[in-house]
């Protein structure tokens, strides 16, 4: 019996780790179409590995599969989707234009690509160790999936509107930077993890979701960059704005 029971700790859930391993190609695939330059596709691959992300930890929760390798191996699996992959496509499409400019201008377009990975890297060192610890409600700075959204938003958008990187290299090189600096703030976001998607809702909500989708299938690129545009914006506001309701409570 104790040996059956060691057999089956050392295997590992086979279906939630499939979403995890296709998160991790789409990730991977971004950064090779990036290469060769197609950045349209590669920014494809990090939303769908955004929508893999998502759907591998409730297909966990839903099929009790969760496990210790499970969130380590999608750790790992998010650091190159939405670490490496788009720091790499922003630099290859906008950042690395910088040295045409000078090599001191060169550097810090591929610091700022680093900047951006690194703070991915403990954005998610930091998750990992306050998961338990931390109010579910909120996250304690940018998820890095909707950081990688903005930057390949962004990308994406411009390609689309047939905007060269050389020409927005400054813009994506501030872009990159505050989105890196925003993971790994202090600054609050709401998860969403709060809204149960087992109830009954009022019959509006089906048509706003009815709107978004048609909205996005309208133009994927502006809705992408735009939704999670103002969501990483929505966290420094929402802090300013309670700083400046507390203040106010001091002086009455």
């Amino acid at each position: 019996m104790e040996e059956e029971t060691s057999k089956k700790s050392r295997g590992i859930y086979l279906l939630p780790n499939l979403f995890t391993t296709a998160a991790f190609f789409s990730g991977f695939y971004a950064i090779v179409a990036a290469t060769n330059d197609k950045f349209e596709q590669a920014s494809v691959a990090v939303v769908i590995a955004m929508i893999l992300d998502g759907v591998d930890g409730r297909v966990a929760r839903m099929t009790n599969t969760q496990s210790e390798f499970g969130a380590e191996y999608d750790s790992l699996a998010d650091l190159a989707s939405f670490g490496l992959a788009p720091a790499l496509v922003m630099y290859e499409w906008s950042l690395s234009t910088m040295r045409d400019i000078s090599w001191q201008m060169g550097k810090l377009g591929w610091l700022a690509a680093f900047i951006y990975a690194v703070a991915a890297a403990l954005r998610l060192a930091r998750f990992n160790t306050r998961a338990s610890s931390t109010d579910k409600r909120y996250f304690q700075g940018l998820p890095s999936p909707s950081a990688a959204a903005v930057i390949v938003g962004m990308v994406w958008l411009c390609f689309d509107r047939e905007i060269a990187g050389a020409d927005v290299a400054y813009l994506a090189w501030l872009l990159t930077v505050v989105i890196g600096a925003l993971m790994v703030s202090k600054v609050s976001y709401y998860s969403f993890k709060d809204i149960d998607f087992q109830n009954r809702v009022p019959f509006f909500m089906i048509l706003i979701v009815v709107l978004i989708f048609v909205l996005f299938a309208m133009h994927p690129p502006v809705v992408l960059f735009t939704g999670f545009f103002l969501y990483a914006m929505s966290g420094p506001v929402i802090s300013v704005v309670r700083r400046i309701r507390k203040r106010s409570q001091r002086t009455e």
